[in-house]
């Protein structure tokens, strides 16, 4: 099984595709941040957002998506962003079949590092152990968004999937298709193969 964890927020959104591995570990496939300028409107950016993400889902075909739920934060406008933004990663992702689960902080901190009150360190520490690297993924939005991925592994370690026109879609579930819409402005997206992580 392959898993899109998200770390969503729109100025700066984690990504990471984590395969399923043996002994509740994970290999990673894939990670990257994905970056829209402020200087853009909110609907330009989310577009933007939308199309990495399109092109993310149609280039490593994932089974499901795990993103991390949005906790509140004294800074209405990042609250706004980050709400945004995870609306449209997820419509995408379950329009395309993919299976779509959210997690609190404390989920995941609970799952990856057997503590919900784990900090940023030990997350970092765990995730580098479970996934079997030197170190930690960065920037930190990468390394959360690895975790997210980590947790729908552990909490969903046998679902099966079947496939419809060529896309991985949740049994009892049929798969729809997006339109696509051009959008002059483009997104800052850096992707870092597997390779370079170890």
């Amino acid at each position: 099984m392959l898993v899109l964890g998200v770390d969503p927020g729109l100025s700066r959104c984690g990504y990471a595709l984590v395969r399923s591995a043996k002994r509740g570990n994970g290999e990673l496939v894939s990670m990257g941040l994905i970056k829209t300028e402020k200087t853009h409107s909110t609907a330009s950016r989310l577009a933007m957002l939308h199309d990495d993400f399109d092109d993310l889902l149609k280039e490593y075909q994932p089974d499901a998506l795990a993103i991390e739920t949005v906790f509140f934060q004294k800074n209405l406008n990042t609250v706004l962003g980050v709400v945004q933004g995870s609306g449209v990663i997820q419509a995408l992702s379950s329009r395309r079949g993919l299976r779509v689960a959210e997690y609190s902080p404390t989920e995941i901190k609970s799952v990856v590092a057997g503590d919900g009150a784990a900090d940023k360190e030990q997350i970092q520490f765990m995730v580098a152990r479970l996934l079997g690297l030197k170190q930690a993924p960065k920037p930190a939005d990468v390394s959360d968004a690895c975790a997210i991925a980590l947790t729908y592994l552990a909490l969903n370690p046998k679902e099966e999937t079947i496939v419809i026109n060529d896309m991985p879609t949740p049994v009892n579930e049929a798969a729809s298709h997006d339109s696509k819409r051009p959008v002059e402005a483009k997104t800052t997206r850096t992707t870092q193969e597997t390779e370079a992580a170890r």
